[in-house]
């Protein structure tokens, strides 16, 4: 199985702040992260792409994520709150 997107998001997140020198991630990032990895929780998502070729040449493209917070059934409020623990615990975060 592959990693869960949003935790690998919030993975690259601090990894790139660490490598950059950079500043921790701002309460709107932490936010934006743990609301997507939420919303994973919530229900699968899904996306349909549909390329145009010249020719008249197609192709189609389907991709689902489910998430394992999802599978599991855990609530997406509990997966926020969690996700907000975690990503802001011994860290600091910009205002």
């Amino acid at each position: 199985m592959g990693h869960h997107p949003s935790r690998v998001a919030v993975s690259a997140l601090v990894f790139a702040a660490i490598l950059g020198g950079c500043s921790a991630p701002s309460p709107a990032e932490v936010e934006r992260l743990c609301a997507e990895r939420a919303r994973a929780a919530a229900a699968p998502s899904g996306a349909v792409g549909v390329e145009l070729g010249s020719g008249g040449s197609s192709h189609v493209g389907i991709g689902l994520s489910v998430s394992h917070d999802y599978i599991v059934g855990r609530d997406p409020d509990d997966v926020y709150r969690s996700c907000m623990a975690r990503s802001t615990a011994g860290a600091e975060v910009i205002e």
